[in-house]
């Protein structure tokens, strides 16, 4: 009865009051755990530039082990909720597991491998040997938590895809304040150093991932049970086209941050440092988009998969106004006070030097990622694949990497620092006819 009465809500529901209940808890999700891996860079930046540099160049592994839980989790958690918007409850319990245990496995698999070749894999991730001592002991104990990671985030999407954004927002929040609170005593009450801040990060995504797991067997959520992993050709084609489009943003990120980090080091510690800075700062303002856009998707899905066409574009719409009025107004003030924002993280000139440029480039640009962000949402949600795949590749794959590679030897540093807001205003432009077709399509009534 709860979930008819779920459907009703999801197809009656005014849709800018019912994206804003959704939104809440996930928009509260991002904003934590960006916070999080913002206040992990300002305890390691107390140690010294190089240990902050490593934390920047292990973001690139932990932007893998995210890609995969996001592919397992968007890809069954699009699925769920077209299910439940056609009424389809047994297809939507063998998916919730399936996705769950598959992706549990992909986590194991990249700890196994990524320990028996880690000091490879640290140099093929951008550490310089300055560097390298840290990132492997840093990157050593983050990849510990692999399993529990990729897995946590397949919970934590679907549980947002059938509606219930507050139990996932209670399993993500408590982990990442956990951490917040616990990163400094690790980090310098024990004296464990860069090592401290790792252990506090494995400790708290297990901590995380036992409260989701719990959350999920609460309310109308769909339980994972044993019973219900039916591995099948047909349910990973399904998992592969709803979640392919997150595989290729995140995947790509983690290239991106790579080839970042590498054509960094050419100018030294300081400048990954800057670049590593800048990163975490501008995705604590994003989280409020892609919050807001994951708040949009189980009401995309829903309506989808009900044939309510005119709600999936007023929800579109509604999205993509709120979002950029916030963008703006966050990058005229980021803009503003840029030197102040990097230093607060590191108090080093070198560092601001870099990082201040590169904050402003990207901020001056920033307002076009919200039609770009919510326009992958909404392709990705409804099963747009193609488009979905080729827009999510945009940013980070069809601009930045020839981009990195191209404008430093024009440019030097000043190449680097402006990369990303050039892919940006990039990206935007390809997002437009990608997007328009399918809006003209809803609009038909298609």
């Amino acid at each position: 009865m709860e979930r008819v009465d779920k459907y009703d809500m999801f197809t009656t529901m005014s849709v800018p009051r019912l994206i804003c209940k959704q939104a809440g808890p996930t928009i509260l999700s991002m904003l934590v755990t960006a916070l999080y891996n913002m206040a992990d860079t300002f305890y390691v930046g107390r140690i010294n530039t190089q240990a902050t540099a490593a934390v920047g160049v292990a973001f690139s592994l932990m932007a893998i082990i995210q890609a995969l839980g996001f592919f397992m989790g968007h890809g069954s958690g699009n699925f769920i909720s077209r299910s439940l918007g056609a009424r389809d409850i047994g297809a939507a319990k063998n998916m919730a597991t399936t996705g769950f245990i598959s992706g549990m496995i992909l986590g194991t698999i990249i700890m196994i491998v990524g320990l028996i070749f880690l000091e490879p894999l640290c140099v093929g991730l951008g550490s310089t040997p300055t560097i390298l001592p840290y990132t492997k002991k840093y990157i050593g104990i983050i990849l510990l938590g692999a399993p529990f990671m990729t897995s946590s985030l397949v919970l934590n999407n679907q549980m947002r895809f059938q509606g219930n954004a507050a139990y996932s927002m209670i399993g993500i929040v408590s982990g990442a304040v956990l951490n917040i609170a616990l990163a400094p005593l690790c980090i310098f009450t024990f004296g464990w150093g860069i090592a401290g801040a790792a252990i506090a990060t494995v400790f708290c995504q297990i901590f995380s991932f036992t409260l989701l797991f719990i959350m999920d067997h609460k309310g109308s959520n769909i339980s994972i049970k044993f019973r219900y992993f039916k591995p099948s050709l047909s349910i990973y084609k399904e998992i592969v086209k709803g979640g392919s489009p997150s595989l290729c943003r995140q995947g790509l990120a983690c290239i991106a941050t790579l080839m970042l980090n590498v054509a960094a080091g050419s100018y030294g510690d300081a400048a990954i440092a800057g670049m590593s800075i800048v990163t975490r700062f501008t995705f604590f303002i994003f989280a409020f988009v892609i919050g807001f856009g994951q708040g949009f998707q189980p009401v995309c899905g829903f309506n989808y998969g009900a044939k309510l066409y005119d709600r999936v574009l007023k929800g579109f719409w509604f999205c993509v106004k709120v979002s950029t009025i916030f963008l703006l107004v966050c990058s005229i003030v980021c803009f503003i006070f840029a030197p102040q924002i990097v230093e607060i993280f590191r108090h080093d000139p070198d560092v601001v030097a870099v990082g201040t440029p590169a904050l402003r480039w990207l901020m001056a640009v920033f307002p076009l990622a919200a039609f770009v962000t919510t326009s992958n949402m909404m392709l990705q949600t409804i099963c747009k694949s193609a488009r979905a795949v080729i827009l999510a590749s945009s940013r980070q794959g069809l601009f930045f990497i020839p981009l990195i590679l191209i404008l430093p030897s024009f440019f030097g540093l000043k190449g680097v620092e402006m990369c990303q807001a050039i892919s940006d205003m990039l990206a935007f432009l390809i997002a437009i006819p990608l997007t328009w077709g399918v809006i003209r399509d809803l609009g038909a009534g298609k």
